[in-house]
């Protein structure tokens, strides 16, 4: 969940997955997707997480921290987000033109496995800003459904100096929005949602900034919520 303060307040970025795809085709959701291989053994390009904090963090013997880059990954291969940082410590700036079209080239190169972002810190200078994500809860489908999946949902806050945009295969449209004003579009049926995003939403509109929202996230041990139906 990608958060920022908007004019009128609290806003999360949102993605709608393609009609085509079959679990979820049209939903409106958070960019993530699937731990994968390449996201895993990168504790050299993170920056104030070990994969040791990380994996206590999740109750894991090993591992955790290949879930906090598989997210800062998937924020890169669905919205364009890169939540990284330079040899200053500053998040990475994509605001200009030559700079903008460099990293969309990194990020098709990355979406398509012709390249991984250990390869793109490297040739950039940059290590992951995984420190400033933080784990909310975790969501897991019941048994007997047709399709299950096991989820997990980190929080941070939107780069600057960076534009977003859907990556026009797995999502379809983006868009910045207050989680209340999602929520009543919800309940109107103008946009689908599922249960977890749906929760996670909610959690989001009892804050009314982004700074409250990530102090939330990080000053509390993150809940166990499962789906029910």
């Amino acid at each position: 969940m990608l958060v920022r303060d908007g004019a009128a307040g609290l806003e999360v970025f949102m993605v709608r997955r393609s009609l085509r795809l079959v679990f979820a085709g049209g939903a409106h959701v958070f960019p993530g997707g699937a731990v994968e291989a390449v996201d895993e053994n990168l504790e050299a390009w993170s920056v104030g997480r070990t994969d040791a904090d990380a994996s206590a963090t999740l109750g894991l013997a090993r591992g955790g921290l290949a879930f906090w880059v598989a997210a800062v990954r998937e924020c890169f291969e669905e919205a364009g987000f890169l939540l990284a940082v330079d040899a200053d410590g500053d998040l990475v700036r994509l605001d200009a033109p030559a700079t903008a079209e460099r990293f969309s080239q990194h990020r098709r190169a990355v979406a398509s496995a012709q390249s991984t972002l250990a390869e793109v810190c490297a040739a950039e200078g940059l290590r992951l800003a995984v420190d400033g994500m933080h784990y909310v809860s975790r969501w897991i489908t019941p048994e007997g459904a047709p399709r299950r999946f096991d989820t997990r949902f980190f929080v941070c806050a939107a780069p600057e100096r960076q534009t977003p945009l859907h990556d026009a295969s797995e999502t379809i449209a983006h868009e910045w929005v207050r989680p209340s004003d999602m929520l009543h579009r919800y309940t109107g049926g103008a946009v689908d949602l599922m249960l977890p995003t749906q929760r996670s939403l909610q959690w989001l509109q009892e804050r009314d900034s982004a700074s409250a929202v990530l102090e939330a996230a990080s000053g509390a041990a993150p809940e166990g919520r499962y789906q029910r139906g």
